[in-house]
């Protein structure tokens, strides 16, 4: 039996049953529903195939070629799917809710799967996200100089009870020159749309959500402007730590990191540092001189945040002794209660 069903039923389903993804490989690398599993019906050259048949001689060609396609696999498809779902019911979903989705539903209730069809498709869902980024939002946002430990707490304030999202970890980017080094490929903006509009999902609207104060830009992927605008006109509680504890934290993060790979992040602010300043940095590099590395770096990433901090509307500094997250967690909520922002 093939059920079609809206897109919030959809992702109730998707909490407990397989979603197959039957778009081309690469739609599904661009961006996908972060528990889809990719089953595509055509791989990228059929797809392609398909798709000037339709444009250079209509509807009819395209059907048929596409059913040639699909014929010879039909069986395979049954048996993967069998695999991946047990108890014979799945979700199923195309880029429109179109012929491809359709075709595989049928195919699997032929089969007798129990199969729930999204309507609309992942077009759908992306404009499911989309509505997460533009509802308003209670945020505060913790903010800070470079080094000052913001990513660090924010599992400890998850412990305090606090909703919080780390937009750097899923990005794979800790938006900076060196912001890449020891993580992951960063996925596409659309991609990391979908994890983030995923995780907004399953918040509580009315308390408060806590994000890291960011640019637009983590990287190459692009914040949600709806979001992000929220995020600049929301209190920004601004951790205010020793100097010399941001720069040593920071030398013993990239201590094991190849001189390479920094002299690369170094180059990349090149213009900003200035030549004598880039020159040496990276004289600092090659002597394993990280400290001295991370002062220069910072001249300009201070800077920086300093003027982005100016454009905020409500700023609230908060002085912390050291660099103990789970302590500052405990600190920020105090101070966060203290200002009623909590």
């Amino acid at each position: 039996m093939v059920n079609s069903i809206s897109i919030n039923e959809f992702l109730q389903k998707a909490e407990k049953l397989p979603v197959l993804d039957v778009r081309a490989p690469k739609e599904y690398a661009e961006g996908h529903m972060p528990t889809a599993l990719s089953f595509p019906i055509f791989d990228d050259a059929q797809r392609a195939r398909v798709g000037t048949a339709y444009k250079q001689q209509g509807h009819d060609p395209a059907v048929l070629i596409g059913l040639d396609l699909f014929g010879p696999r039909m069986a395979g498809f049954v048996q993967e799917a069998g695999k991946l779902s047990k108890n014979k019911e799945l979700l199923v979903h195309c880029w429109r809710g179109g012929m491809r989705s359709g075709a595989m539903a049928w195919l699997l209730d032929f089969a007798g799967f129990k199969v729930h069809l999204l309507q609309g498709g992942y077009k759908a869902y992306r404009n499911r996200m989309h509505e997460e980024f533009e509802k308003p939002r209670k945020l505060i946002i913790l903010g800070g100089l470079t080094g000052s430990g913001k990513t660090d707490l924010l599992p400890h304030l998850q412990q305090l009870r606090q909703q919080t999202i780390d937009l750097e970890g899923l990005a794979n980017h800790k938006g900076s020159a060196f912001g890449s080094i020891g993580m992951d490929p960063q996925p596409s903006t659309e991609h990391f749309e979908n994890l983030l509009g995923m995780q907004l999902l399953h918040l509580d609207e009315k308390l408060p959500l806590w994000l890291e104060d960011e640019s637009i830009n983590i990287g190459r992927v692009h914040m949600p402007k709806p979001l992000f605008d929220q995020m600049q006109q929301a209190p920004t509680v601004v951790l205010q730590v020793p100097h010399r504890l941001r720069v040593q934290k920071l030398a013993q993060e990239y201590c094991h990191t190849s001189e390479a790979i920094l002299a690369t992040a170094i180059l990349k602010i090149k213009k900003r540092l200035g030549g004598l300043a880039t020159k040496e940095a990276l004289s600092a590099i090659s002597d394993g001189d990280m400290e001295k590395m991370v002062e220069i770096a910072l001249t300009y990433y201070d800077k920086a945040y300093a003027y982005e901090l100016a454009r905020k509307q409500r700023v609230l500094p908060l002085e912390l002794p050291g660099l103990n997250p789970e302590e500052n967690a405990a600190l920020v909520v105090a101070f966060a209660k203290q200002h009623n922002l909590l």
